[in-house]
């Protein structure tokens, strides 16, 4: 192993630049990882224990060790350290979003098809919020209810609004954005109401070395809208782009009369899309995030104030957080 100990924390990329956090991102959300068996899931957790305790089997190479850390940081929760639920990891975002979206955009015709994906879209979407939210604020099965009735709503209030308004007013391409559009909406709702006591509360903010040093309502804020940004990136090319693809395959009479194929052509390339998107999206903002202490000074100053009395006149110019995804 040499001299020097493999950090378990290095996310193995340079996380300052985009192109590192794209291969991190690329490396622990590969769609295969939905296949790994949840005891290689416990074995990598295991060894990653012993490693940081010292006490790892005599020849670990380092190989065994990016390979558990791969597992590790796709599988667990890296506030909690609990083991996600498969379809909440985001390695599960190109099989479940790849069918979801294939179908969303297929089926958009009738009111209830529409109402139908966007409710089946809206539960996956609340799944993943909630797998992937900053553990140490939790939620309520009083506050899960609403966060995900509210969302669901808005999703197919929005779609069939868009809907209604279309029919009579746009082209048939112009209809097919109605998907996207209530998609974009539902996660301006869906993320902050899974994530409301963040927002109520605060998310514990630490110094450059990782000492806890308070709670901040602004940085859980930042961190939501950089996701919100992130998932409506994330899914855009797919539902905005292959609206024009089909409209244009449509004009083929071959494609026209074999409506049976549209939705597999569809699913197959919203996986394409996602393959790439999900990493892409992901790297937007860096996952460590941080925050100038000014403007916790301006915005919240209660916050403020209750991290300069714990840390007296040693307050940083920044502070750091899990920004979720």
């Amino acid at each position: 192993m040499g001299s020097e100990r493999f950090d378990f924390n290095d996310p193995v990329w340079d996380q300052s630049r985009y192109i590192g956090r794209f291969k991190y991102f690329a490396w622990i959300t590969d769609p295969r990882l939905n296949f790994v068996p949840s005891r290689c899931l416990d074995q990598a957790k295991n060894l990653r224990t012993l490693y940081i305790q010292k006490r790892e089997p005599p020849g670990t190479t380092r190989e065994q060790l990016l390979y558990a850390k791969k597992l590790y940081d796709s599988a667990f929760h890296p506030d909690s350290g609990e083991k996600m639920n498969i379809f909440g990891r985001m390695s599960f975002q190109v099989p479940g979003g790849m069918l979801i979206t294939g179908a969303m955009l297929s089926w958009y015709r009738t009111v209830p098809a529409l109402v139908f994906w966007q409710w089946v879209n809206q539960s996956f979407n609340a799944l993943v919020n909630y797998t992937n939210r900053n553990a140490k604020s939790p939620l309520t099965l009083t506050q899960l209810g609403v966060a995900y009735v509210t969302a669901t709503t808005a999703a197919c209030a929005t779609a069939i609004g868009f809907k209604q308004y279309l029919i009579k007013r746009a082209s048939p391409l112009m209809q097919r954005y109605v998907p996207f559009a209530a998609v974009a909406a539902a996660n301006c709702v869906n993320i902050p109401l899974m994530r409301q006591n963040e927002i109520r509360h605060g998310i514990e903010v630490y110094d450059e070395n990782e000492n806890c040093v308070g709670e901040s309502r602004v940085a859980a804020m930042k961190g939501i809208t950089q996701v919100i940004i992130s998932r409506i990136v994330m899914c855009a090319p797919g539902m905005t782009i292959l609206p024009l693809i089909m409209e244009r395959l449509e004009c083929n009479c071959w494609f026209r009369t074999n409506q049976w194929f549209h939705a597999p052509f569809q699913t197959a390339m919203c996986g394409g899309f996602l393959l790439f998107m999900v990493p892409a999206a992901c790297a937007l903002f860096p996952q460590r995030c941080s925050l100038k202490t000014s403007t916790m000074r301006t915005l919240e100053g209660g916050k403020y104030c209750e991290l300069s009395q714990r840390l007296g006149h040693k307050v940083p110019e920044r502070v750091y957080f899990n920004k979720g995804l």
